[in-house]
């Protein structure tokens, strides 16, 4: 069986691969569908954890949440950013077949280095790991 989210994940051709691999693979990411303010990523703004990055704004994973049966006060509430981020990690395995899965585990493999699924057994290691990389000043 492949491996879930191998260097070839989603690319289901020869040609996928090559084009990938050889051509688009170092190439700067334009995303015009994120949650992030445009003012914070031009002022490089510093998330103070994950939940902050993750679930401030986003829509798609607080339905997700809300269809999972989570309390508003934990998507648009002032409950804790770790308590909110564990009632994000409780719902990402429902959300298997679905973006959100595949988004989540990319973003967490590609910006943090992090291969564990999320999931409620996951959850605490994968925000301490995750929010102190964002906390760490960007030198670039």
């Amino acid at each position: 069986m492949k491996p879930f989210l191998d260097k070839d994940f989603l690319l289901e051709t020869e040609t996928a691969k090559k084009l990938y691999h050889e051509a688009a693979v170092d190439m700067p990411i334009i995303d015009y569908h994120c949650h992030l303010s445009p003012q914070q990523i031009a002022e490089d703004y510093q998330f103070s954890d994950i939940t902050e990055a993750w679930l401030g704004g986003d829509h798609y994973k607080w339905r997700a949440m809300r269809a999972n049966g989570i309390d508003e006060s934990y998507m648009t509430g002032n409950k804790p950013a770790k308590e909110k981020f564990l009632q994000w990690a409780r719902t990402v395995p429902y959300t298997m077949r679905n973006p959100l899965y595949h988004w989540t585990h990319l973003e967490l493999q590609r910006y943090f280095g992090i291969t564990d699924l999320l999931n409620e057994n996951s959850a605490d290691a994968i925000y301490e790991k995750a929010s102190a990389l964002l906390r760490t000043p960007n030198t670039a």
